[in-house]
């Protein structure tokens, strides 16, 4: 199925598909509240039956924006947005702990009749206004497949220190609060997605069982309000992620469905890990968004069709 790719210039880049949805909307205009930790995010997400699979801004956690790149813990900055969790006070308003990531530019922005592939650079700046880190960020659509029901995302993150010191990740979970590692690259579900399934390679565990686990993809799938359906979100590593060798700190899952829907591919769940100055870390993650639910067997099987 072919894609068009619009701009809205200073706000937004959508890819709509041929049957007329919407299928990705990414604002890079920040929204106005700093208190939110103002970055882009993906928002719309819609799979190509029209279904909208991210939550903006939800009355439990406004900072929640669709899918989004995050640091919750990073040298004592929060670029996840919203209360900052502190060790035996518990979160807290800390409005100028909460830091941003600012859009400089997109660098490559080539679109095809199939396929997206955007380059986009920015900057961490903690909250007075040093810039802490520069990201290089790609986002690529691809593989709309009408017969499947389905198309993928794959969003890269490749994060350079531009401190005289280390940058240091971290997580409430490493700051003191059990299995609460969120930081990374975070999912927020809609609202009908809470209560969905969530299962991994050769497990039927739930989302409790599977939280602060590793493999190399997990799946969510949900049944819809106001249509008889159901959507399937599929968050896979690139190999690398997952190898020692080669990752500068090994993932964990983030997952929640109850009482809200999110999944974030933790880089400090556990543990947390130094950034040097002058040196980068890079990560490479994939979305599949899909119409069905879909089961283990069939989440494998298409996995196993999409190279990297």
């Amino acid at each position: 199925m072919s894609i068009r790719v619009s701009h809205v210039h200073g706000e937004h880049i959508a890819v709509e598909a041929a049957n007329g949805t919407e299928i990705l909307r990414y604002v890079y205009r920040p929204d106005p509240d700093a208190f939110e930790a103002k970055k882009p995010y993906a928002h719309p997400v819609r799979t190509l039956g029209g279904r909208t699979v991210t939550g903006y801004r939800p009355n439990d956690h406004r900072w929640h924006k669709g899918l989004q790149m995050t640091a919750s813990h990073l040298s004592g900055q929060n670029f996840w947005g919203g209360n900052c969790y502190v060790h035996g006070q518990g979160y807290q308003y800390l409005p100028e702990r909460v830091g941003s990531m600012r859009h400089d530019g997109f660098t490559a922005l080539t679109a095809t009749e199939d396929r997206l592939d955007l380059s986009e650079t920015l900057t961490w700046v903690e909250n007075h206004g040093e810039e802490w880190a520069r990201e290089e960020r790609g986002l690529a659509v691809h593989s709309v497949d009408e017969a499947a029901g389905s198309w993928a995302l794959d969003w890269s993150i490749r994060l350079t220190n531009l401190r005289a010191e280390p940058l240091r990740f971290g997580s409430p979970t490493t700051a003191g609060r059990e299995m609460a590692g969120y930081t990374g690259l975070q999912w927020r579900g809609p609202r009908d997605f809470t209560g969905g399934r969530v299962f991994a390679p050769d497990t039927i565990a739930d989302a409790d069982k599977l939280m602060g686990s590793q493999s190399p993809w997990l799946a969510f799938t949900a049944e819809r309000d106001d249509v008889n359906a159901h959507s399937t979100l599929v968050f896979a590593h690139a190999p690398e992620n997952l190898d020692p060798a080669s990752a500068v700190h090994e993932s964990h899952w983030f997952v929640r469905s109850q009482p809200f829907p999110t999944v974030a591919f933790s880089w400090a769940f556990f543990e947390e890990f130094e950034l040097p100055p002058g040196e980068s870390f890079a990560y490479r993650y994939r979305l599949v968004v899909a119409d069905g639910a879909w089961d283990a067997e069939r989440v494998g099987e298409h996995l196993e069709g999409l190279a990297w």
